[in-house]
């Protein structure tokens, strides 16, 4: 059993993701406790954040493949890897806060830990620190490119935020919402891995048409990432039932409400005062088999073909690797 862990996609990408993207995470940690922060409970927050939470190394990954992808040096991404680190996080801070997510993956949040108004605090102080990372590795690019990628983080980070809005506004529709309209706010927030990955082949010296074929790899890995994570949500009681109280419900769940009868059956689930592992076994034994949910599934690997064929065509170097990414997204679903 061992032996076949060891070869699991997601094991490899594991492997992957640390060898490429820790050394832009530790120089943004280096950063964020350097700094000498006087409130004691923000510090803490801080350092609990960057210590214990969020260990974001897909993003400076995916900068530093995507620049090697063209030829580039991987090595010349990591200040702006380091900033992106940042600022993700920031977000992922304050989507806590919108979310009113106190655990992820058996671990409290920062929201959860020390509160709203010191998780707000800790968001700002990670933002602040990641725009002047930012702006210290632009200083050191041309000013093409330097003017290329600080627009690329403006309009992936508004896009976040309209897609945290509009999130906002559908989660009110909860048990009336479709599919297609949450696909509509998972494409929005692949934006980051859109704008990571077309900044790293910027920073690799791509054409133009190796920059937009890296950019549309990163955007279809985000979505997928995306929806693998909605799967994987379904087996956690804590997020499934922070889902449904203050969140959209998860997409294969839209694509099971399809089937009306079976509609009422989870909806009867999911509205229960406490969501169980009994709850959680019900619930996945209505909808992993429908036939909703499987087309989703293929849905997700005819994703993953045609940008497999994408890669073929446009991108020389690092293909195996990118094809990794991409295939791990459907592991064990």
């Amino acid at each position: 059993m061992e032996k076949e862990n060891d070869k699991s996609l997601m094991k490899q990408v594991q492997v992957l993701l640390r060898k490429r993207g820790e050394k832009a995470f530790k120089t943004a940690k280096r950063a964020v406790l350097e700094e000498k922060i006087k409130n004691k409970l923000v510090h803490d927050a801080l350092q609990y954040f960057i210590e214990e939470s969020w260990y974001d190394v897909q993003h400076p990954a995916l900068l530093s493949l995507a620049c090697e992808a063209i030829g580039g040096d991987p090595d010349a991404t990591t200040d702006i890897g380091a900033a992106l680190v940042l600022l993700a996080g920031a977000a992922d801070i304050h989507d806590d806060i919108i979310d009113k997510s106190k655990v992820k993956g058996s671990k409290p949040t920062v929201f959860g830990k020390f509160g709203e108004e010191i998780a707000i605090l800790a968001g700002d102080a990670l933002l602040f620190k990641g725009l002047i990372l930012l702006y210290n590795a632009c200083n050191k690019l041309t000013k093409e490119q330097s003017r290329l990628v600080l627009s690329l983080v403006k309009q992936a980070f508004f896009e976040i935020g309209n897609a945290e809005a509009k999130e906002m506004e559908l989660k009110k529709e909860k048990y009336n919402l479709t599919p297609e309209e949450y696909r509509k706010v998972i494409e929005t927030k692949a934006a980051v891995a859109e704008m990571s990955a077309r900044i790293g082949a910027i920073l690799g010296g791509g054409n133009p048409k190796e920059i937009d074929a890296l950019g549309h790899y990163g955007k279809t890995l985000g979505i997928l990432m995306t929806i693998r994570d909605d799967f994987i949500d379904l087996f956690e009681p804590d997020e499934l039932g922070n889902r449904v109280k203050n969140e959209c419900l998860p997409l294969p769940i839209l694509y099971a409400f399809r089937n009306t009868r079976k509609k009422s059956e989870i909806i009867r689930l999911l509205r229960k005062d406490k969501m169980g592992e009994q709850e959680i076994e019900e619930i996945l034994d209505l909808i992993m088999d429908m036939k909703e949910v499987q087309e989703l599934k293929k849905e997700m690997q005819l994703l993953i073909e045609k940008e497999e064929n994408i890669l073929n065509y446009y991108i020389k170097r690092n293909r195996s690797l990118l094809k990794l990414l991409l295939r791990s997204t459907l592991e064990d679903l």
